[in-house]
């Protein structure tokens, strides 16, 4: 099998590493997103294989016996996210490099399974306060999901240090330009604005 590079982005919830992987996706053409799979339940908003492979506890645990994840992990009770061994081949076997939008626990898996091929970046907030208020602003959880995602981004922001680059997302479109650079700078590439009809 040929092999890329992966770009694994990684945050606590709210720090905006979403955006900036859909960013990146619209400039770079060869970057392929990777999509995770999960036991939990699908929003509105999201479109099965597009943002996630959406499966029951039990597929998910089957597929955790069988090794078919690269990295897995329950990020809230019985919410388990996880990488699919498969869904790097097929990226790869298109030609093209992947780019991970993924928790930090996940992020370091990654990150220890693939050193040479993968460039981890850390988004980081402004300030807790300030991802705190995003959170609210969203207003895609209930009160005690809330607490325990509070609870979790308190740890992952400790992880700020166990990652190649740590991306500031203070002001969003300079934000952008340095994320696009530092991808530019991985892959050899140049960014093609103006070209969001690649897919």
């Amino acid at each position: 099998m040929r092999e890329g590079k992966m770009i694994i982005f990684t945050a606590p919830s709210g720090a905006g590493k979403s955006t900036i992987v859909h960013h990146l996706l619209d400039v770079f053409p060869r970057l392929a997103f990777s999509i995770s799979a999960t036991t939990r339940l699908r929003r509105p908003h999201e479109v099965e294989g597009r943002d996630y492979y959406f499966v029951s506890k039990d597929q998910f645990k089957a597929w955790m016996a069988d090794g078919a994840f690269v990295e897995w992990e329950e990020v809230y009770d019985d919410q388990f996210y996880g990488t699919l061994r498969r869904e790097i081949e097929r990226i790869w076997q298109a030609g093209k490099h992947i780019v991970f939008d993924i928790d930090v626990r996940g992020a370091t898996h990654l990150k220890k399974a693939y050193p040479s091929q993968s460039l981890a970046v850390f988004v980081k907030p402004p300030s807790y306060e300030i991802l705190v208020e995003r959170l609210i602003q969203r207003r895609t959880e209930n009160e005690q999901s809330l607490k325990k995602r509070l609870a979790r981004i308190k740890k992952e922001l400790k992880y700020e240090t166990k990652f190649d680059v740590v991306l500031l997302n203070d002001q969003l479109d300079k934000t952008l330009i340095e994320a696009e650079e530092i991808v530019a700078d991985f892959l050899q590439v140049k960014p093609e604005h103006g070209n969001a009809d690649h897919a």
